[in-house]
């Protein structure tokens, strides 16, 4: 009960994912196979649409988006500040800050990571991991969204009697782009709104919001 206690905000988003995973392949396939009747053709299995190109695509481009929103703000939150939001750090902080605000080298504590300790490529890349995590992961969601959304949209050119395209014109066509700035620029709003408004509102009890009785410039405080 304690490790569930401990760990119950990673483990509650970790349901709400494979049931929203869960519901998105049930209601596609449900989508598609009401396209493919319509169209003349057979419907096919659960097992066969999430190995699809189509679903695919679908779960591909969302999770780059989302991978990059977050590797923006890692990325842009050492640099630049927003005063009065919670999501800042505050003004005058701005850069990777010293070994000492950081913990690292001779400035380690007892319970600080091994690799903070040390130096070198070891301390750079524990340093960066975050950010480096978040990068890749983004980079191989937009190399997968690529693939598979090349495949399904080869699949519906070729049941159009159209030649097939190459990934390199897949990927400078308006239909991939589009597709990937509709989401992109969701995601950019969602982040912007959330450093703006924490200025001026409050949750209570919420790490992401600033104590309620908190001034409105106040920076870089958590309630």
């Amino acid at each position: 009960m304690r490790w569930l206690k401990e760990n119950a905000l990673a483990l509650a988003f970790l349901v709400m994912f494979l049931l929203a995973v869960g519901g998105q392949a049930v209601a596609g396939l449900l989508q598609f196979n009401d396209t493919q009747l319509a169209e003349g053709g057979e419907p096919i299995s659960f097992f066969r649409y999430v190995a699809s190109s189509s679903f695919a695509v679908d779960v591909a481009e969302n999770w780059q988006s989302e991978y990059l929103q977050f590797f923006l703000f890692i990325m842009l939150t050492v640099w630049l500040v927003q005063k009065g939001s919670p999501e800042s750090k505050r003004p005058g902080r701005e850069g990777a800050e010293s070994d000492e605000e950081q913990q690292i080298g001779r400035h380690a504590e007892a319970g600080s990571p091994a690799w903070a300790r040390v130096g070198g490529l070891r301390l750079w890349l524990f340093s960066n991991s975050l950010g480096l995590v978040m990068g890749g992961v983004f980079v191989l969601s937009w190399l997968a969204q690529s693939v598979a959304g090349q495949a399904a949209y080869n699949s519906e050119r070729l049941g159009d009697l159209r030649d097939p395209v190459s990934w390199w014109s897949y990927v400078t066509s308006a239909e991939f782009w589009n597709r990937s700035l509709q989401n992109w620029q969701s995601e950019l709003l969602a982040v912007l709104s959330m450093v703006a408004l924490s200025i001026y509102l409050r949750q209570r009890g919420s790490p992401e919001s600033k104590p309620v009785g908190a001034p409105h410039s106040a920076t870089g405080v958590e309630g």
